[in-house]
C-alpha cells in the first residue's frame, strides 16, 4: 500500500484528508499513458472546444463546491474562493475559444524563384506531454490556465497539485474525465512532495514542456535541470504601485485595502510596496490604516472573513521574524504585526520602509504592505525597478503624460494606470521579467507554448 499524505487545513489544523505518497515509477507509469494518448492521435478541435466548454458549464453549476474545497485546503476566505472558481470558468471558456480558431499561416513559397509552383503553409500541432506543477494560493484557477490551455493546444497532461491543495485538483479532473467527456488518460493526476515526484517530471525525457508556478529559486532551479525542455515559469514579485499627488490616493488606499491582504497576501501580484510622494504620505498611510482596521480577519468558512492563516505556520513565523527585522532597523509598524490568539498574522502596514529591509526587497508572501515616500516621480520609478523582480507595478495619477511615462519605464512584464498592480484578466498575457519567469500566461498564449509549428510544402 502506497504510502499516504495527511492533509490538514492551515487555519484550525483539522484533517482534511489524505492523498498518496506517489514516486517516480508513479510519475513514469502516467507519462507512459500520456505519450500513448499522442500515439493514438489527437482529439479534433471541435471535440476539445466543446470539452472546453462544457468544463465552464459544469464548473459555474460547482462553483459553491470547489469554493468550498478551496476554502478548507487552502484558507481561503469562502467569498474570495468563490472569485476564483469564477475565473476559472472564464478561463476555460477563453481556452475553448482558442480551441476554435487554432491554425497555422500561409507561407508565400513564390516570394523566391525556387518557390514557384509551390504552396506552403503552417500547422500547429501539439507540443507533446505537458508536465503540469500547480502551486497552492490559487489551486484552482492556476491549475485551469495550465490544463485548459494544454487541451486546446492537443496536449495530454500529467498534473502535480501542491501537495496542501490537492483536492481542487482531483475534484477538477473527475470532472472533467466523469462530466465533460476528457478521456481519462490525457489527465492524470500524480500527488506527492517536489523532490520526488515534481523532479521526476521535470526530469522525464517524455515530458516535452513543464509549465510551473511558484517561487523563484525553485522555477529557475527546474530551467537549469530541464535545459533540452520549453519550461515555462510563472513566478514571484514584491509588486509597486507609486501614487502621485495628482492621482486618486483615496481609491488607491480602498483598493490596497484587499490588493495588499487578499488571501492574506499569498499572491505573486500582492500589492507590496507603496511608493507614495512626501506630500500626501501622511494622509495616505492614515487612510489605509483605517481601511485596514476593518478587515475581518478569522475562519476561511465564515462569509464575514476578508484575511485567514497563512498556508502554514511556519510561512506565519518567517513572516512575523520579516515585521520584527524592519522595526529593529528604523520601520514602524502603523498596524498590525502580531499573531491573534486563533494563530493568525493580523494584516500589517509598515511605515518608513527601505529598499534593503526584506519586506521590500525580497517577495513578504504574507500580509504586509510596506509604505515608503518619495519626492520626484523618478525616485519612485527608481525605486520600484530596483528589484530582483518584474511581474506587475502600478501608478496612481491624473497626468496622462505621468502615466505614460510610467509605462515605458517600469521594468515590468505589466503596468497599470489607476489601478492597483494587483488587478489581473484571465485572458491577458501575464507574466514578467527578471526573476519573475519567462513566460506569458492566459490562454491564447500558453496555447502557443503548448504547440510547435509544422511547416508543410506542397509541389505541384
Amino acid at each position: 500500500m502506497a504510502d499516504m499524505i495527511t492533509v490538514r487545513s492551515p487555519y484550525d489544523n483539522a484533517v482534511i484528508g489524505e492523498i498518496p505518497s506517489q514516486n517516480a515509477d508513479d510519475v513514469a507509469r502516467a507519462v507512459a499513458t500520456a505519450k500513448a494518448v499522442l500515439l493514438r492521435g489527437s482529439l479534433p478541435l471541435w471535440q476539445r472546444a466543446q470539452i472546453l466548454d462544457t468544463a465552464a458549464v459544469r464548473l459555474a453549476a460547482r462553483r459553491d463546491e470547489f469554493a468550498e474545497i478551496i476554502a478548507r485546503e487552502a484558507a481561503k476566505p469562502i467569498k474570495t474562493a468563490r472569485v476564483e472558481a469564477e475565473r476559472a470558468v472564464g478561463t476555460f471558456q477563453f481556452a475553448a475559444a482558442e480551441a476554435r480558431k487554432l491554425s497555422g499561416e500561409m507561407i508565400p513559397l513564390d516570394a523566391i524563384p525556387a518557390g514557384e509552383g509551390k504552396l506552403g503553409f503552417t500547422l500547429r500541432v501539439p507540443i507533446g506531454v505537458v508536465g503540469a506543477i500547480a502551486p497552492f494560493n490559487f489551486p484552482l484557477n492556476l491549475v485551469v490556465h495550465k490544463v485548459a490551455p494544454a487541451i486546446a493546444a492537443g496536449c495530454p497532461v500529467v498534473l502535480k497539485p501542491a501537495s496542501q491543495t490537492p483536492f481542487s485538483s482531483i475534484r477538477l479532473a473527475a470532472m472533467l474525465i466523469d462530466e465533460c467527456g476528457l478521456p481519462a488518460d490525457w489527465l492524470q493526476v500524480v500527488t506527492g512532495g517536489g523532490a520526488t515526484v515534481g523532479n521526476a517530471l521535470v526530469d522525464h525525457p517524455d515530458v516535452a514542456l513543464i509549465t510551473f508556478t511558484g517561487s523563484p529559486e525553485v522555477g529557475w532551479s527546474i530551467r537549469a535541470r530541464a535545459p533540452r525542455k520549453r519550461v515555462g515559469l510563472e513566478l514571484g514579485n514584491n509588486a509597486p504601485v507609486i501614487i502621485e499627488p495628482d492621482g486618486d490616493w483615496r481609491a488607491a488606499a480602498a483598493k490596497i485595502k484587499m490588493a495588499g491582504f487578499s488571501h492574506a497576501g499569498q499572491s505573486c501580484i500582492s500589492t507590496q510596496r507603496v511608493l507614495v510622494h512626501g506630500s500626501i504620505a501622511d494622509e495616505f498611510t492614515e487612510a489605509l490604516v483605517q481601511h485596514v482596521s476593518t478587515l475581518v480577519v478569522g475562519d476561511p468558512m465564515d462569509e464575514a472573513t476578508d484575511v485567514s492563516a497563512l498556508i502554514s505556520t511556519s510561512e506565519r513565523d518567517r513572516v512575523t521574524a520579516w515585521i520584527a527585522e524592519a522595526e529593529a532597523e528604523g520601520a514602524t509598524v502603523a498596524i498590525g504585526g502580531a499573531v491573534g490568539d486563533d494563530g493568525i498574522l493580523r494584516p500589517t502596514v509598515i511605515v518608513g520602509a527601505t529598499p534593503t529591509m526584506k519586506v521590500c526587497a525580497n517577495e513578504v508572501f504574507g500580509p504586509v504592505v510596506t509604505i515608503t515616500a518619495y519626492d520626484e516621480l523618478d525616485d519612485a520609478i527608481a525605486m520600484a525597478n530596483d528589484s530582483d523582480y518584474g511581474l506587475q507595478a502600478a501608478i496612481f495619477t491624473c497626468d496622462i503624460a505621468k502615466g505614460l511615462k510610467a509605462v515605458r519605464a517600469l521594468h515590468f512584464g505589466g503596468v497599470l494606470v489607476n489601478e492597483v498592480p494587483t488587478w489581473r484578466a484571465d485572458q491577458q498575457p501575464y507574466g514578467g521579467l527578471r526573476d519573475s519567469g519567462n513566460t506569458r500566461e492566459g490562454p491564447a498564449f500558453s496555447v502557443k507554448e503548448m504547440t510547435e509549428i509544422k511547416m508543410v510544402v506542397i509541389s505541384g
